[in-house]
């Protein structure tokens, strides 16, 4: 797989919001092993955005592993600071499923009953409101009216 193509805007981007973040991945002397592309794939699935610290003393090798994560796991290579890589992938959306039978749930509200004299504090009551109720403005719950069926539909 091809690793992805930035603009230098977009890498510039993506190292500045990578700039606070810790290292999730370490890869040690051992270098890049499959244990070490599998996390790095979950994190990226999980993060988007991901920094790894190599303990290697090597530069070049160092720059190797980040083309090769890159290309390997379908990411764009945003930095090689020191010891530090840093990778980007977009992160997948997560299908909703939609239920199209599903009613609205239940909500708890707030409703401020104020007093008659200035000076005092308002009075703070939490009312549950079911998704077939509705609050009117002065704080008292109403339940939905049942609906007329037609006398037509039902005989036919």
């Amino acid at each position: 797989m091809p690793q992805i193509q930035l603009t230098p805007a977009q890498r510039k981007a993506h190292r500045s919001d990578a700039h606070h973040l810790d290292p999730v991945v370490h890869i040690g002397n051992d270098g890049l092993t499959a244990a070490v592309r599998k996390e790095t794939d979950a994190a990226l699935k999980a993060h988007g955005l991901i920094k790894i610290r190599v303990l290697n003393d090597d530069r070049a090798a160092r720059e190797a592993m980040l083309v090769t994560l890159a290309d390997e796991l379908d990411a764009a290579p945003i930095q090689h600071i020191g010891k530090l890589l840093v990778l980007w992938r977009p992160v997948a959306e997560k299908a909703k499923a939609v239920d199209e039978d599903r009613m609205p749930g239940p909500k708890d509200v707030k409703v401020l009953k104020f007093s008659k004299r200035g000076g005092q504090r308002p009075e703070v009551k939490v009312v549950r409101v079911l998704g077939n109720q509705r609050l009117t403005p002065g704080g008292q719950i109403k339940r939905a009216k049942v609906r007329k069926k037609s006398v037509k539909k039902t005989q036919g």
